[in-house]
């Protein structure tokens, strides 16, 4: 559990912040309004989130990519079943002249 601090209060107690984070082991949540703002923790925590979000990075497509994918499919014919038809994806209206009835 996070030490959350007012960001008014951590402003003067910021050296004591600083040595409950690097020597305390502890990560600090700085708040305003009630809401967190920055997170203060160690270097080597630091190294560990970033070696994790660019690990899940590498493993994981985004989602946009997921996307595309899907569309690219789709404007192929391909339904993703193995199954598709010809024109199935064509035009869905047509544009017709009011004067030929």
């Amino acid at each position: 559990m996070a030490y959350e601090i007012p960001v008014t209060q951590a402003r003067a107690e910021l050296a004591e912040l600083i040595n409950r984070v690097v020597y305390g082991g502890e990560r600090v949540v700085v708040t305003r309004h009630g809401k967190p703002l920055v997170a203060l923790v160690s270097a080597a925590d630091l190294e560990r989130l970033e070696a994790a979000a660019s690990q899940t990075a590498a493993e994981e497509p985004a989602a946009g990519e997921e996307v595309i994918s899907a569309v690219s499919r789709l404007g192929n014919g391909d339904t993703g079943t193995g199954w598709s038809e010809p024109g199935r994806y064509g035009l869905t209206a047509e544009h017709r002249d009011p004067g030929t009835g």
